[in-house]
């Protein structure tokens, strides 16, 4: 099963797409490994640079509808090889937030007033979250600050996330 801890990278805004995840260019690469650099490198927001700021993150917040736009498991494969597991939103794209638990990895929603929370009590500190799987919680921390926040999944995302994936989970099962 892959980790669901680490530091977080605030990403203050909705409608983030899978083109902004990972740009078209590069689904010719054979490889996750290629993906890597390349992650969000099309995103536009103020006080963001790619470069610097996903370094040693493991967790994305957001707000709603991330991962919209063309159904490709390249935006997940992206996240994936850059160390990042987990993206809690308020809102995901269908096909986006399925490939995700395909992937073995999580994509959250939380309603607006936990996202609203994270982000005014938690960005732009060195905020670090802890995922309690079995109580379905989150544990978040910045400093002295500290909060939880409970979250759901269906049975079976949680039976993908804890084989580490579809593959995983049908040689298990199949």
């Amino acid at each position: 099963m892959k980790q669901f801890k680490g530091k977080v990278l605030f990403l203050d805004r909705s409608d983030i797409n899978t083109d902004e995840i990972i740009p078209a260019k590069y689904l010719i690469e054979i490889s996750k490994d290629a993906l890597r650099p390349h992650l969000l490198e099309d995103l536009k927001l103020s006080d963001f640079e790619p470069s610097k700021d996903i370094a040693g993150k493991a967790i994305i917040v957001t707000r709603s509808n991330f991962g919209c736009g063309s159904s490709r498991e390249h935006a997940p494969w992206a996240l994936e090889v850059n160390g990042i597991n987990l993206v809690i939103a308020e809102s995901f794209a269908r096909i986006f937030r399925q490939n995700m638990f395909n992937c073995g990895m999580m994509a959250v929603e939380l309603q607006q007033d936990h996202i609203d929370r994270l982000f005014t009590d938690f960005s732009g500190d060195q905020t670090i979250i802890e995922t309690d799987l079995p109580n379905s919680r989150f544990i978040v921390s910045s400093g002295k600050t500290r909060a939880e926040f409970p979250f759901s999944i269906s049975d079976f995302d949680r039976a993908l996330v804890e084989a580490g994936g579809w593959v995983e989970y049908a040689d298990q099962n199949y």
